[in-house]
């Protein structure tokens, strides 16, 4: 069964930069503009990865993970943090909010499918 990973990103291109890249690799991609946009795939139960953006319209990236790491059913879904952002602050935010890691923006194509593999074992 492939594994089913939900980008969450604003971003048009960014959306589907990834969803190209992870659908060539095998993954079932979910796409969502937002956090809130988001929140009706989190009642599925099948999810492997979710990747999300900081900065958001209506749910910002921070408030997804908190969100997802309420409820019990992803309550250990791997969450991969993409951001444009390079302090460290903002990272450690999104590690003790629930990340399990993040991916810097710019990202190269191979870089990001080996996280994401390392992440998915």
């Amino acid at each position: 069964m492939r594994k089913t990973i939900l980008i969450v990103d604003d971003s048009f291109s960014i959306r589907n930069l990834l969803q190209v890249v992870l659908t060539g690799a095998g993954y079932q991609v979910l796409v969502a503009e937002d956090g809130k946009d988001a929140l009706p795939y989190l009642e599925r139960g099948d999810l492997s990865l979710l990747i999300t953006d900081l900065h958001m319209p209506n749910m910002n990236g921070l408030e997804l993970i908190r969100h997802v790491r309420q409820t019990e059913i992803h309550r250990y879904l791997p969450i991969l943090f993409l951001t444009t952002e390079t302090n460290s602050e903002i990272k450690l935010e999104a590690k003790n909010a629930g990340a399990t890691g993040w991916i810097t923006k710019p990202f190269r194509n191979e870089k990001l499918l080996q996280i994401i593999n390392r992440v998915l074992r």
